[in-house]
Protein backbone atom coordinates (compact mmCIF):
# COMPACT_ATOMS: atom_id res chain seq x y z
CA UNK A 1 0.00 0.00 0.00
CA UNK A 2 2.85 2.30 0.92
CA UNK A 3 4.83 2.00 -2.16
CA UNK A 4 2.18 2.05 -5.27
CA UNK A 5 -1.25 2.97 -4.07
CA UNK A 6 -0.45 5.58 -1.64
CA UNK A 7 2.16 7.41 -3.98
CA UNK A 8 -0.17 7.32 -6.63
CA UNK A 9 -2.72 8.62 -4.95
CA UNK A 10 -1.15 11.32 -3.36
CA UNK A 11 -0.50 12.33 -7.45
CA UNK A 12 -3.77 12.57 -8.22
CA UNK A 13 -5.29 14.29 -5.56
CA UNK A 14 -2.72 16.87 -5.63
CA UNK A 15 -3.52 17.33 -9.31
CA UNK A 16 -6.86 17.97 -8.40
CA UNK A 17 -5.98 20.43 -5.18
CA UNK A 18 -6.71 17.92 -2.42
CA UNK A 19 -4.33 16.06 -0.07
CA UNK A 20 -5.06 12.35 0.75
CA UNK A 21 -4.05 10.79 4.02
CA UNK A 22 -2.82 7.57 4.23
CA UNK A 23 -5.56 6.99 7.31
CA UNK A 24 -8.17 7.98 4.81
CA UNK A 25 -6.58 4.84 2.12
CA UNK A 26 -6.82 2.68 5.28
CA UNK A 27 -10.43 3.33 5.85
CA UNK A 28 -11.07 3.09 1.89
CA UNK A 29 -9.81 0.28 0.86
CA UNK A 30 -11.06 -1.63 4.37
CA UNK A 31 -14.43 -0.54 2.61
CA UNK A 32 -14.00 -1.91 -0.78
CA UNK A 33 -12.86 -4.95 0.88
CA UNK A 34 -16.03 -5.24 2.86
CA UNK A 35 -18.13 -4.50 0.05
CA UNK A 36 -16.45 -7.13 -2.14
CA UNK A 37 -14.83 -4.95 -4.67
CA UNK A 38 -11.31 -5.53 -3.74
CA UNK A 39 -9.53 -8.71 -2.25
CA UNK A 40 -6.25 -8.56 0.23
CA UNK A 41 -3.28 -10.64 -0.62
CA UNK A 42 -0.25 -11.09 1.83
CA UNK A 43 3.13 -11.46 -0.38
CA UNK A 44 5.97 -13.74 -0.03
CA UNK A 45 8.83 -14.33 -1.52
CA UNK A 46 8.66 -18.18 -1.07
CA UNK A 47 5.25 -20.42 -1.07
CA UNK A 48 3.08 -19.69 -1.53
CA UNK A 49 3.87 -16.50 -2.76
CA UNK A 50 0.20 -14.73 -2.03
CA UNK A 51 -2.16 -15.93 0.57
CA UNK A 52 -5.59 -14.15 -0.08
CA UNK A 53 -6.74 -12.55 3.55
CA UNK A 54 -10.20 -12.84 5.24
CA UNK A 55 -10.86 -8.97 5.07
CA UNK A 56 -8.53 -6.10 5.55
CA UNK A 57 -5.14 -6.28 6.70
CA UNK A 58 -3.95 -4.46 9.71
CA UNK A 59 -1.57 -1.47 8.36
CA UNK A 60 -0.73 0.42 11.18
CA UNK A 61 2.60 0.72 10.70
CA UNK A 62 4.51 1.52 7.07
CA UNK A 63 5.11 -1.67 4.54
CA UNK A 64 8.47 -1.30 3.64
CA UNK A 65 8.67 -4.47 1.43
CA UNK A 66 5.79 -5.01 -0.14
CA UNK A 67 4.35 -7.95 1.94
CA UNK A 68 0.55 -6.20 1.16
CA UNK A 69 -1.24 -6.59 -1.82
CA UNK A 70 -5.03 -5.20 -3.60
CA UNK A 71 -6.63 -6.29 -6.55
CA UNK A 72 -9.72 -5.49 -7.50
CA UNK A 73 -12.69 -8.31 -8.35
CA UNK A 74 -14.78 -9.10 -10.82
CA UNK A 75 -17.55 -6.63 -9.03
CA UNK A 76 -15.08 -4.12 -8.24
CA UNK A 77 -13.79 -3.66 -11.63
CA UNK A 78 -17.11 -3.92 -13.15
CA UNK A 79 -18.44 -1.02 -11.10
CA UNK A 80 -15.45 0.96 -12.12
CA UNK A 81 -16.05 0.68 -15.94
CA UNK A 82 -19.92 1.29 -15.21
CA UNK A 83 -19.50 5.37 -14.47
CA UNK A 84 -17.09 6.64 -17.11
CA UNK A 85 -18.05 10.03 -16.58
CA UNK A 86 -16.52 9.86 -13.26
CA UNK A 87 -12.92 9.56 -14.78
CA UNK A 88 -11.29 12.94 -13.89
CA UNK A 89 -7.87 11.80 -15.61
CA UNK A 90 -7.35 11.53 -19.76
CA UNK A 91 -5.61 8.72 -21.66
CA UNK A 92 -2.06 10.79 -20.69
CA UNK A 93 -2.95 11.05 -16.98
CA UNK A 94 -3.58 14.51 -17.08
CA UNK A 95 -6.08 16.10 -15.02
CA UNK A 96 -9.21 16.57 -17.68
CA UNK A 97 -10.11 20.14 -18.24
CA UNK A 98 -13.42 20.10 -17.96
CA UNK A 99 -13.78 18.27 -14.83
CA UNK A 100 -14.05 20.49 -11.25
CA UNK A 101 -14.54 19.35 -7.67
CA UNK A 102 -17.50 19.93 -6.47
CA UNK A 103 -17.90 21.66 -3.49
CA UNK A 104 -19.14 19.89 -0.56
CA UNK A 105 -23.42 20.01 -0.02
CA UNK A 106 -24.35 21.59 3.50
Amino acid sequence: MDQIILPRVAKHAAKCGLVIERSEIVFALAGLIQDGLAKAYLLSSHEPYSTELQGMPPLDIIEEYFENYFYATKKGIDLQLSDDTSRRFDDEDELRPDWHLDEPQS
